[in-house]
């Protein structure tokens, strides 16, 4: 009988993996184009004379084309690494250049604040907590938080209310489009020009004030509503983030609804639910997260109001608030130790509700 032997072959051994060594010279080569070209482009435009049509044109192509290129060239030379190495560089090469304008211009800020807050007003020697000391103690700086906390009391709930109601009620309205273009129309006008046109509107001079015509038109006097009409002023402030603030509210929260389960409604109200117990016991828990995150956003926009105080009142009639004592102390009255207190503060009071907010937004669907 014939004996075959078989021969087993071994496995030949794996090559190292190979760099491109001429890729990576063409990608850093290019890096480095590019880099020549950004900073040509900054000296041109730093120092150009041409039109402003010119120089915001070569201004865009400048930052979108030199930020694509250096993405493009920085991902080059990664891909001409071994698979290894490309899997575990690439998503640094893309989240990186973020992470670093992050600390750059927001981690390092805010520690250099922080230092600040405890130094004197020109910043040359530590004075320990003095700062936040005078923050809750002076007389100005109690008016500020007192104001704050009537703008978080009564703006927020007004907001949300009204957001809620309009939401509701234009939902079922065959009118829905019209009305709710309208409520929202004023979160289209910027904070200064809100400000101004309500501005106008208490006017004591009833041919230019609103609400001094009506007055006067049914026989009562004009009255300086910004001025003398104290704390009452604060109300018709607050009136105008009302304003602009509700069609936010409204179009989120008319969002939310609309995905609320239409038999579940309908389940309801063939068991004899009413529209009321509807609306309690169904819709509002059902958009509880979009309710959470409007009121978060309000309560951070309220914490940080600034343009409509300075507009109206510059901050004087007893309206003084938290954000307009930190632009007055920091750029006014040059003391940059209490004014970084303020701002640290203030950053203070506002993490917690943005974190209550992300937390939120991982936990459940907000829409």
């Amino acid at each position: 009988m014939e004996q075959v032997t078989a021969y087993k072959q071994s496995d030949p051994k794996p090559q190292p993996p190979r760099i491109d060594t001429s890729r990576i010279l063409i990608g850093i080569l290019g890096s480095l184009l590019t880099l020549l070209g950004l900073y040509a482009g900054f000296i041109y435009l730093r120092d150009s004379k041409d039109s402003r049509l010119i120089i915001g044109i070569v201004a865009i192509v400048w930052g979108v084309g030199g930020v694509a290129s250096l993405f493009f060239m920085a991902n080059w030379i990664v891909e001409s690494l071994p698979s290894k190495w490309t899997t575990r560089i690439q998503p640094y090469i893309f989240v990186g250049p973020a992470a670093f304008f992050l600390i750059v211009f927001l981690a390092l800020p805010v520690i250099s604040t922080v230092i600040l807050s405890f130094k004197n007003a020109d910043g040359t020697a530590f004075v320990g907590f003095q700062n936040y000391i005078q923050i809750f103690s002076q007389r100005i700086m109690i008016e500020a938080w007192r104001n704050n906390l009537l703008w978080l009391v009564i703006g927020t709930p007004l907001v949300i209310g009204l957001g809620l109601l309009i939401a509701i009620l234009a939902d079922r309205s065959k009118f829905e489009r019209v009305a709710k273009s309208l409520i929202f129309m004023p979160m289209a006008i910027s904070m200064v020009g809100a400000g101004i046109i309500w501005k106008f509107v208490f006017d004591v001079n009833p041919n230019v004030g609103l609400i001094n015509a009506a007055v006067t038109s049914a026989g009562g006097t004009n009255q300086d509503w910004l001025r003398l009409i104290q704390p009452w002023n604060n109300i018709f402030l607050i009136i105008v983030m009302v304003w602009l603030q509700t069609g936010f509210a409204m179009v989120l929260i008319s969002a939310a609804i609309k995905g609320v389960d239409g038999d579940l409604l309908e389940a309801a109200r063939v068991d004899g639910a009413s529209e009321i117990t509807i609306f309690l016991r169904i819709i509002i828990p059902s958009i509880r997260g979009t309710l959470i995150t409007v009121t978060t956003t309000t309560i951070i926009f309220t914490l940080k109001i600034f343009d409509i105080v300075v507009v109206m009142t510059g901050g004087q009639f007893g309206t003084e608030v938290i954000g307009v004592r930190f632009f007055r102390e920091m750029f006014t009255e040059f003391d940059q130790g209490l004014g970084s207190a303020i701002a640290v503060v203030l950053l203070l009071a506002v993490i917690p509700v943005m974190i209550y907010n992300l937390r939120q937004f991982s936990q459940r669907e907000t829409f």
